[in-house]
């Protein structure tokens, strides 16, 4: 299988990169860098900025999968934000998957392709300090949906909302004990995902083992988004 992993040199797009590799299956990465990417077989590079004007080139006449997994943490207080906040997390999240998707929609039609993008807890409860990226990954959603009730069968689309995750984009939040120990007590299973959780879960929306699923938002949360203890 031929696959597409947006952002695939860092964070959850590595670790998705590796398992999917590791099943033998070819991955194109499209990130700025390819660092981390040294010694994984079955895996190209090809360097793009989501945030600017680009054309992808180098992918084979069929894509499996796609894989978005480029993002942003930006926590401030609504007062504070500033107009060039929303714009940021905008283009990051939203306006980066809509040229990539767009521009690889012949190649997923042609091997009846699997979407998968990411999303935020936030998107669904409405927390404090996140209304930049919260409104932000609903944009992600929205598009999520309409490309997957637009393009089926052919195509199929899935978001993935995670809590926080112990990723590089994440250490600020997590770069002691004190800051780690709370936010693993906010979760009801206390504890903050890891890249290969959320990883295990996009490879599983990304193979044919979901043959049947499209226009989910698939909470991956240690349970914050529907228990309350």
């Amino acid at each position: 299988m031929n696959y597409l992993v947006v952002g695939g040199s860092s964070g959850i797009g590595l670790a998705l990169t590796k398992k999917l590799a590791g099943e033998g299956h070819t991955v194109y990465v499209a990130s700025r860098t390819s660092d981390n990417l040294d010694g994984i077989e079955n895996v190209y590079h090809l360097e793009i900025d989501v945030t600017k004007d680009f054309e992808i080139s180098g992918l084979p006449d069929k894509l499996h999968g796609m894989a978005y997994c480029p993002g942003s943490i930006n926590l401030k207080p609504f007062h504070r934000l500033k107009v060039d906040d929303f714009q940021n997390d905008f283009e990051i999240n939203v306006l980066g998957a809509i040229k990539l998707t767009q521009q690889v929609l012949d190649q997923l039609k042609a091997g009846k392709g699997s979407l998968v993008f990411f999303s935020t807890v936030a998107s669904k409860l409405g927390m404090p300090f996140h209304a930049s990226v919260a409104i932000a990954k609903s944009g992600v959603e929205g598009l999520a949906k309409t490309i997957a009730a637009e393009y089926a069968p052919k195509i199929r689309a899935n978001v993935i909302a995670p809590s926080l995750t112990d990723t590089p984009m994440a250490e600020k939040l997590l770069n002691n004990d004190k800051k780690r120990e709370s936010s693993n007590e906010r979760h009801p299973l206390k504890r903050v995902g890891t890249p290969d959780e959320l990883a295990d879960m996009a490879a599983f929306l990304l193979s044919d083992k979901s043959s049947w699923i499209t226009g989910q938002v698939i909470g991956l949360d240690g349970g914050m988004g529907s228990v309350k203890i």
